[in-house]
């Protein structure tokens, strides 16, 4: 029997690039903001930390409050911020260094981490487990995103430098990199949004039993 895929490469294109223009202006606010903090000591810790979740706040649908980059309860979970980095990254380097594809995977495998991590609460290698969990059988379809998305901003570069230069060409530049940054952002939310709620115990038990 056939599972019901809940995401598609269109899909998540489609909707997240949606999702992330919506959001643009409080992202480039929560951004001013966090280049506004970054000097003040621990402040800084829970702003950066908060940068690198936008996409929890993303997933739930509304536009966001740039101001939420000052919630304390990212700087509640510091240490498990950082522990969780360093887990990944003592595997992730060594992989991308000796085994370019295995570390590629192991990196989409984790991609979702950080932010279980931060929205449901749990230690750092339950985040790391639950992530591969939620990711498996979707990888090829979370590379998929991230390349097209990759390429696009590529063609637009080359587009760009043929057709202007100059000052002109750094702000067109500077646009469509805006573009690209706040379209993959959106796109990360739909997925985490859509992985996690697959990955409930009852969504685990249906996939068994087929």
């Amino acid at each position: 029997m056939e599972t019901h895929k809940k995401i598609t490469v269109t899909g998540v294109l489609s909707e997240g690039i949606g999702l992330g223009i919506k959001n643009a202006v409080s992202m480039l606010g929560a951004t001013v903001l966090w280049l506004l903090t970054i000097w003040i000591p621990y402040l800084n810790v829970g702003t950066t930390i908060a940068m690198n979740t936008i996409p929890i706040e993303l997933s739930k649908g509304k536009v966001i409050s740039p101001l939420f980059i000052f919630d304390g309860k990212y700087r509640k979970y510091m240490g498990e911020y950082f522990t969780l980095i360093g887990l990944m990254y003592l595997a992730i380097i060594p992989a991308l260094f000796f085994m370019i594809i295995p570390g590629i995977i192991i990196s989409i495998g984790w991609s979702l981490a950080i932010y279980i991590l931060l929205d449901k609460g749990v230690a750092p290698g339950e985040a790391m487990i639950r992530s591969n969990k939620a990711t498996y059988g979707y990888k090829w379809t979370i590379f998929g995103v991230s390349f097209l998305l990759g390429l696009a901003f590529y063609v637009l570069m080359m587009i760009i430098f043929n057709i202007a230069s100059g000052g002109f060409a750094m702000l067109l530049l500077f646009i469509i990199a805006i573009v690209y940054t706040v379209a993959a952002l959106g796109c990360t939310a739909v997925i985490y949004r859509n992985l996690t709620a697959e990955a409930q115990p009852e969504a685990t038990e249906t996939a068994a039993e087929v």
